[in-house]
């Protein structure tokens, strides 16, 4: 995949790159396992479960109400367990969750790219649906935590991404305009909400996701984050 040269002639170099945390540096899949067996071995429901996840933070959102990222992601997992007649207590769906989400492992190309990023002078936070805990968690846990000046959580808003309150915090927070910042995301519902905020926007294309056809495209489109740092340099050559 190759930047979009059209949208890149147009914007300034990031004074700030803003990384989604879920499927973008951190990899799922080894909640498969944990998951799996608590849908009755099957596996292949954990993107079911996710997705179910994300629809239900936004109906919070748009209801006026808030849940932990974790409490949804509880009462997702029994809703997915209800519809394959299966029935998990509060307890088991929370074993089945918590703990696997805050030792993912980083993809492979997550290190490498942030450290390549940092000694490249850019100033790196996260914006995440996930609480403050959990993210402090997970990024302790991948040993991430030093590539970033700031983690931000939707916990301390009440509203999730994509509402465009969100990116907007973020900005008011780092004291940054929308052209000055890269979103940087695995997910097209995130890339569809920042680059409706008016930021600048790269697209991992982590296996199987999928940008929004009905959104505006990205600045970048790129399979990892080593391909992105490449992108950037080539926009914006010392």
């Amino acid at each position: 995949m190759i930047a979009t040269m059209t949208n890149l002639q147009a914007n300034e170099k990031p004074k700030l790159i803003i990384f989604d945390v879920n499927e973008t540096l951190l990899d799922l899949e080894s909640m498969r396992t944990s998951v799996g067996k608590a849908l009755n071995d099957d596996e292949s429901l954990l993107p079911l479960w996710f997705s179910t996840m994300l629809h239900y933070s936004l109906v919070d959102t748009t209801r006026g109400e808030f849940h932990d990222f974790g409490k949804i992601g509880v009462a997702a997992l029994q809703m997915v367990a209800k519809n394959n007649g299966i029935i998990l207590t509060d307890e088991q769906a929370k074993q089945a969750i918590v703990p696997p989400l805050l030792s993912l492992p980083p993809h492979p190309d997550v290190r490498e790219g942030l450290t390549q990023l940092t000694d490249a002078g850019y100033k790196i936070i996260s914006l995440t649906n996930s609480s403050n805990a959990g993210v402090k968690a997970q990024f302790k846990h991948a040993n991430l935590t030093q590539f970033f000046v700031e983690r931000l959580s939707v916990e301390d808003i009440g509203f999730y991404k994509p509402d465009l309150r969100s990116y907007e915090w973020a900005l008011k927070e780092m004291g940054v305009k929308p052209q000055e910042v890269l979103m940087v995301a695995a997910h097209g519902w995130d890339i569809a909400g920042a680059k409706s905020a008016g930021l600048q926007t790269a697209f991992i294309a982590r296996p199987n996701k999928q940008l929004y056809p009905l959104a505006p495209q990205p600045d970048y489109l790129v399979n990892d984050l080593l391909e992105l740092v490449e992108e950037l340099n080539n926009a914006y050559p010392e």
